[in-house]
């Protein structure tokens, strides 16, 4: 019987999975239904998931499961059977199978039991997340997002947006799923007369905003089923017109997949057309941000000269800069308003002036 946790190092982990040979599949996951005993689940799961040589991250919780994972190919249909046999209620689950995938997405298998497998902020004992709004396949989507009584809204974070939507999709403009919740309701609130459609990359997200919205008094309120990346899918093999316009963001070592040649979004740095995310190289940032390959290679990797700076110093010396730094400022920070993008404003702003003169 394998262990019930990984005990080896991440780098090690990391070295054997590129040294594979058999090609991968990529897989995301979800359902919302009540589990009495979440952590005798998850180890039954990480066993039979374990032998079949599933990486990846699994989140298990009383509300459900949710899943973003990538299996040997000669393995999916063995996963994909003993996960429907895992509960009845995960019996013919659907599987978003990645649309851009080189099968390197993860590296170890890690399946974390937790509260909710969205964290939501919701502490209403009557919100029931299975009470959602009305699934809609890729050609409903399209044509109910046609009609002029019709507003989409984006339930993804805003750096998911930046590089990829929906066209005319609203923005909800918030870091955290928590936050967003009620300020979807609050940006609605005068638009109830209108058909909703809510979308996300899976579907996890916006299948509970859609409940979140019909539990506060809403009544057309849809969602596209599966998420971005099963409306993919299905407008590629049914030939619809792709109403999504640029990159996909993910959370896996791949940082997105590409879904239209569309650039929709700017080198956080200079300002150029570019949607390719990256973490600062340096060890005391790992800031999330937008990379054009010219800034990549004159800063080698980093967010800033500073970080660049940083980066080079003694490991000490690099230590003692970081004591006392206060995360969330410069550390993780994926926000709107984090200085990075007014360095990158302002380098426009003078650029067009440049131009004009």
């Amino acid at each position: 019987m394998p262990v019930l946790h990984n005990r080896i190092s991440n780098e090690e982990l990391k070295q054997r999975m590129y040294a594979e040979t058999e090609p991968r599949k990529t897989v995301s996951f979800y359902k919302y239904f009540q589990i009495a005993e979440p952590a005798a689940f998850r180890d039954e799961l990480y066993k039979t998931f374990y032998e079949l040589k599933v990486f990846g991250r699994i989140y298990v919780a009383n509300e459900g499961i949710n899943g973003q994972i990538s299996v040997p190919e000669s393995n999916y249909e063995a996963f994909r059977d003993a996960l429907y046999a895992a509960d009845p209620a995960l019996n013919g689950i659907r599987m978003n199978i990645a649309v851009d995938d080189d099968g390197k997405s993860f590296w170890v298998l890690r399946i974390k039991v937790r509260p909710k497998i969205v964290a939501d902020g919701i502490d209403d004992p009557n919100f029931d997340p299975a009470k959602m709004g009305t699934h809609l396949k890729a050609k409903e989507f399209n044509e109910l997002a046609a009609q002029p009584n019709t507003i989409i809204v984006d339930m993804r974070n805003h750096y998911e947006y930046e590089v990829g939507h929906f066209e005319n999709a609203l923005e909800v403009p918030s870091d955290t799923f928590r936050d967003q919740l009620p300020m979807a309701v609050d940006m609605l609130n005068d638009k109830r007369d209108k058909n909703i459609i809510m979308y996300c990359t899976g579907g996890i997200r916006c299948e509970k905003a859609s409940a979140y919205l019909l539990h506060n008094g809403f009544k057309n309120v849809f969602q596209l089923e599966g998420g971005i990346i099963e409306y993919t899918r299905k407008a590629k093999e049914e030939g619809l017109p792709l109403k999504f316009k640029g990159k996909n963001f993910v959370f896996d070592d791949r940082l997105g997949e590409r879904i239209t040649e569309d650039v929709i979004a700017q080198c956080h740095i200079c300002g150029k057309p570019c949607d390719t995310h990256t973490n600062c190289k340096n060890d005391g940032c790992h800031l999330l941000f937008i990379q054009c390959e010219e800034c990549a290679a004159k800063y080698e990797g980093c967010c800033s000269e500073s970080c660049q700076e940083e980066m080079h110093l003694p490991k000490d010396e690099q230590k003692n800069r970081r004591a006392g730094r206060e995360n969330g400022t410069m550390v993780f920070n994926k926000s709107k308003d984090h200085p990075l993008r007014k360095h990158r404003d302002e380098w426009k702003e003078m650029r067009a002036s440049e131009q004009q003169d």
